[in-house]
């Protein structure tokens, strides 16, 4: 009995906990809808709040974007009112001008129909003027034209030769002055230093325990460097020197760089030697180049091939008389561009030819003949034109000038090489050359002082006013001046000035 009833309260307490579960899943499942429902309604509302905000913001763009567009339409809309209009006052101003020439044009039909009229009742005149001419003077109207023409033609030839005489004289005095003004602007403008011309160079050294290693065993290292380099290398008991000595600049150059860098890094063996000089050599060519590059550009000279840049940047170890080639090139660069600008040539083309009228110079020792000569051949290999290459050819007269430019560069040659302080010349020949000048002068009857001034570019001749009349005097000037031209050898010219006074001396006592 009690195990029924227990067994039947079991069952009764299951079923109503099932039941309780039952609903209690219920109420959750409600709650859980309820509370989807809300999220979806949240998830819209939100949406539609966020579509009316993109919505809205589309809205003020496009009235933005509108506004501008209008804006813009209504100034276009302006601008072609303003062009009409400008076109509707050049259209009435150009009808006025039509009627104002068509007003011109009648008036010139009157006067020309009233100058034809006039022009026969002249014509009639004039006919019978002649015929009453013809009576007086007894001559046909052909034979006193001969002989007016004639009178004409006599008196126009000596008016045009007084003309042209006049006009000869003012030539020559304007030609005159203005190719001294020419020359004293391009060489005022155009003053360049020198560099005196050596044959050694010295390399210091950190010390004399560095000339053993430079000598090596038994010499090897000295010899390898001399032998590659092609100088000689002189180590003497001057302390911590050693001096280069060599003709060739390029070479000297060559020597000192790799000596230098051989005793900087302290590692002196023939196999080393041979790999500095061989890249120092590279390197002074590529130098070189650069220097080329950089003078071409400062004359504005385009187009210079790489082997012509080369051969102007070994210029600058070149040295003539002490003047430094490549300064000197560029001197007469800039010369001879200012005297084509001035006389209305090609600038262009006297910049080029002064650049590279000396190339020659960095290739005579290896070849024979005249460095203009080599120069020209070497100009005509890098592409050159004709006329550059004349103008380098001829510029020492190896060959005739053919172009004016090419005389501009022989001037300009002349000036910068003979210009005061461009060129060194030895105490001895300077003293002798001026000696030399005044026994010349003093060699003449009538002497009686001479003085050489201006470094030997113009000598003053004293003569006697007894001995030396003024015709006299004019005389001897160009005898003297003969007597140097055929003597003596010198740059540039030489100012003779004959000199001739009367002085009355009395004493006050």
């Amino acid at each position: 009995m009690n195990i029924g009833i227990i067994l039947l309260v079991s069952v009764a307490t299951g079923v109503v906990g099932y039941m309780a579960r039952s609903y209690l899943g219920k109420i959750r499942l409600r709650s859980s809808e309820a509370q989807a429902q809300r999220i979806i309604q949240d998830a819209k509302r939100e949406a539609e709040a966020k579509r009316k905000e993109l919505l809205l913001e589309a809205k003020d763009q496009l009235l933005q974007e509108k506004n501008l567009l209008e804006k813009e339409m209504r100034e276009r809309r302006q601008e072609i009112a303003n062009i009409e209009k400008r076109y509707m006052q050049k259209e009435e101003n150009l009808d006025a001008k039509v009627n104002q020439v068509e007003k011109r044009e009648k008036e010139i039909e009157t006067r020309e129909s009233n100058v034809s009229e006039k022009e026969a009742e002249l014509t009639k005149e004039f006919e019978r003027y002649l015929k009453e001419l013809e009576r007086i003077s007894g001559l046909t109207q052909d034979q006193a034209k001969a002989q007016l023409m004639k009178s004409l033609e006599d008196n126009a030839r000596f008016e045009a030769l007084k003309v042209v005489n006049k006009i000869e004289e003012e030539a020559r005095r304007s030609a005159d002055k203005k190719a001294k003004d020419i020359v004293i602007q391009s060489i005022q403008r155009n003053v360049t230093e020198f560099t005196s011309e050596n044959t050694v160079t010295a390399v210091t050294l950190p010390s004399d325990d560095m000339k053993g290693r430079i000598i090596g065993r038994e010499g090897r290292n000295i010899r390898t460097l001399e032998s590659l380099t092609g100088v000689d290398m002189i180590i003497d008991d001057t302390p911590e020197v050693v001096v280069i000595s060599g003709y060739d600049p390029v070479r000297r150059e060559i020597a000192r760089l790799a000596l230098e860098r051989l005793i900087q890094n302290g590692r002196i063996h023939p196999a080393r030697i041979e790999e500095v000089v061989e890249k120092v050599k590279l390197e002074l060519e590529e130098s070189m180049v650069d220097e080329g590059e950089k003078y071409a550009f400062e004359l504005g000279i385009p187009g210079l091939s790489r082997d012509a840049l080369l051969h102007v940047g070994k210029l600058k170890y070149r040295t003539s008389y002490g003047q430094n080639v490549l300064s000197h090139s560029i001197e007469v660069a800039n010369i001879a561009a200012i005297m084509a600008g001035e006389l209305k040539l090609d600038v262009q083309v006297a910049k080029r030819a002064g650049l590279l009228h000396d190339i020659g110079k960095v290739a005579v020792v290896e070849g024979e003949g005249s460095h203009a000569l080599i120069g020209a051949d070497m100009a005509k290999k890098y592409g050159e034109s004709e006329k550059v290459v004349n103008i380098i050819a001829s510029h020492h007269n190896d060959k005739e000038p053919e172009s004016f430019e090419a005389l501009i560069i022989q001037v300009a040659d002349a000036i910068s090489a003979s210009r005061p302080g461009a060129r060194r010349e030895s105490l001895e020949n300077y003293v002798k050359r001026l000696e030399d000048l005044e026994n010349i002068a003093t060699s003449f009857k009538g002497v009686e002082k001479c003085f050489a001034i201006q470094a030997g570019r113009e000598i003053r001749v004293l003569v006697s006013n007894d001995l030396v009349s003024d015709e006299r005097a004019q005389i001897l000037a160009r005898e003297v001046a003969g007597r140097i031209e055929n003597e003596l050898k010198y740059p540039g010219i030489v100012r003779v000035t004959v000199i001739r006074e009367t002085r009355a001396v009395e004493f006050a006592k």
